[in-house]
């Protein structure tokens, strides 16, 4: 990261890229993670990649296994950030996300 690079951000060590390659990026900090997925719903997202639906079937499986309750949510589009109205939706619904990236 160069000092006029704004494309990345560290937080905690790490270098989270921003995708979306804004002018001026928001600084967002990251939520903490959750000890556990007990008594919590997860959201599983689909970016509308190829295969993203059979690797987030594979991660439903396993998380229905361990009695975490999910709830399905797929973008319009890969090609787009998630609208508004689907984020807040997950937000109001689900504790954690995780998100599908497949080809």
């Amino acid at each position: 990261m160069t000092k006029h690079d704004t494309s990345s951000i560290r937080s905690d060590d790490r270098i989270l890229l921003d995708p979306t390659s804004e002018r001026s990026p928001a600084i967002r900090s990251r939520l903490p993670r959750p000890a556990r997925l007990d008594g919590l719903t997860v959201a599983l997202l689909d970016i509308s990649k190829p295969r993203g639906n059979l690797f987030l079937d594979r991660i439903e499986q396993r998380l229905n296994e361990r009695g975490v309750k999910v709830q399905r949510f797929q973008k319009p589009t890969f090609t787009k950030p998630a609208p508004e109205d689907l984020r807040q939706q997950i937000a109001a619904r689900c504790s954690a996300v995780i998100e599908a990236l497949a080809d």
